[in-house]
């Protein structure tokens, strides 16, 4: 087996030993999860945590005393303008946890994994929930696709620090293998342990303790020569944080909360993007300019692009459809959609060339849909595009390079729910 690359290796400080002897960690183990008793499930589980905003949050939790959004976003529950990273949110995270574990989270007795099944409309999506090793994702054979921010990794750690658990899972992705399939097709034989619908997606999942079966998925997984992070960069970075700061022995503390769902299951919708203005640019002047570079298009409804190299814009009451003139790159990166827009358009058009840190640009979910892009530039100003989707294929091919895309590529979707399985660090 071959050590980690070298890209990795400088950035992750992998310990020195393990590299030498070229010795790749297994990448799951089942666990014992923290989760609630069927009754209280639905009344439990909640978004994750960064799909919605403090006010937002604060409505969801109306009604809802048991809502993990206590826990996710525990600012829910302290005085109006209180700043997500105030002390006091962790701390009162950390109180409402305590009391969920105390209430209506039973921890299993054994290790054991979770089939977790996502059916959102026609979409079903199904996958394990298992622990992911720290060093797996040192090594590269859990790859990223993305960079994170120190600020938010900070967050992260804190949160999992002030509760000594992982609430929030990672979302994983592999490509489809027949005999996982199969295993988890055998895990789900039966009624759900938990069987609960969350804003419109029903979420089920099934505890599996038989031995015989947690090693079959086991193997299974290990016989994979890489698997994806898809979202939850920042959770992954911060576990693996928490692990450093915990020593090199072995521990929970090794392994980081996740769900892996197979590629050919997965759902990604686009990831639109609003610009607070036109950069000093008038309207004739943001489309000559655009002319050069697209085909420029009127259209009389919302652009939601057939296609990649395709994109919606809509400024000043207007939609346009933007088609690129030219072949793609053929760089892996370079000829993403939403590379193409911020090396082609942002950047030399609006200024923006850092993305991850410009308060101009904003990033909106394809959920949300062009609907509610035009609302806010109607309301607020500036230019809003719609993107095509990317696909898992070209998520894979630049991880697989080791290269990152630019924030906010993808979105997927049904979301995952935080508090139906939680993994408690003072367990193993």
């Amino acid at each position: 087996m071959s050590a980690a690359p070298v890209y990795l290796r400088e950035e992750m400080g992998l310990n020195g030993a393990l590299l030498a002897a070229g010795v790749l960690m297994s990448l799951i183990r089942p666990f014992r999860g923290l989760r609630p008793d069927a009754a209280h499930a639905a009344a439990v589980i909640a978004p994750p945590y960064d799909v919605l905003s403090s006010a937002e949050a604060r409505e969801a939790v109306v009604g809802r005393p048991l809502s993990f959004l206590r826990v996710s976003k525990a600012e829910v529950d302290l005085p109006e303008g209180t700043a997500p990273t105030d002390e006091a949110v962790f701390r009162h995270a950390a109180e409402n946890f305590a009391r969920l574990r105390r209430e209506v989270l039973t921890e299993d007795a054994t290790p054991c994994y979770y089939c977790y099944e996502l059916t959102m409309g026609d979409h079903v999506q199904k996958g394990l929930v298992a622990v992911a090793s720290v060093d797996a994702y040192a090594q590269g054979r859990i790859r990223r696709h993305e960079l994170t921010r120190p600020d938010k990794e900070r967050d992260r750690v804190r949160h999992i620090e002030a509760l000594n658990a992982q609430t929030g899972p990672a979302f994983l992705t592999f490509r489809a293998e027949p005999g996982i399939a199969a295993l988890l097709a055998r895990a789900s034989d039966g009624p759900a342990s938990i069987d609960a619908v969350l804003q419109g997606v029903r979420h089920r999942l099934w505890v599996i303790a038989d031995e015989g079966l947690v090693g079959a998925l086991t193997t299974a997984f290990e016989g994979l020569p890489r698997i994806y992070i898809a979202d939850g960069h920042h959770r992954t970075a911060a576990a693996r944080i928490v692990a450093g700061s915990r020593g090199d022995g072995e521990g929970p503390h090794q392994w980081f909360l996740s769900v892996l769902f197979p590629d050919n299951e997965m759902q990604i919708l686009n990831y639109d993007r609003v610009v607070a203005d036109l950069n000093g640019l008038s309207i004739e002047g943001l489309k000559e300019a655009l002319a050069s570079i697209f085909e420029v298009i009127p259209e009389d409804a919302p652009v939601r692009p057939a296609g990649a190299a395709e994109f919606g814009m809509y400024v000043e009451g207007g939609w346009y459809r933007l088609r690129l003139r030219g072949a793609l790159p053929k760089d892996p990166v370079a000829r993403l959609d939403v590379s193409l827009l911020q090396d082609r358009v942002l950047a030399p058009l609006f200024g923006i060339t850092d993305p991850r840190r410009d308060q101009r640009i904003d990033f909106v979910g394809g959920i949300r849909g062009p609907a509610a892009l035009a609302e806010r530039v109607d309301r607020a100003g500036g230019v809003a595009f719609t993107l095509h989707p990317t696909s898992l294929a070209d998520l894979m091919a630049v991880a697989d390079q080791g290269e990152v895309m630019p924030p906010k590529s993808t979105w997927f979707e049904p979301k995952l729910a935080d508090g139906l399985v939680s993994y408690g660090l003072d367990s193993d």
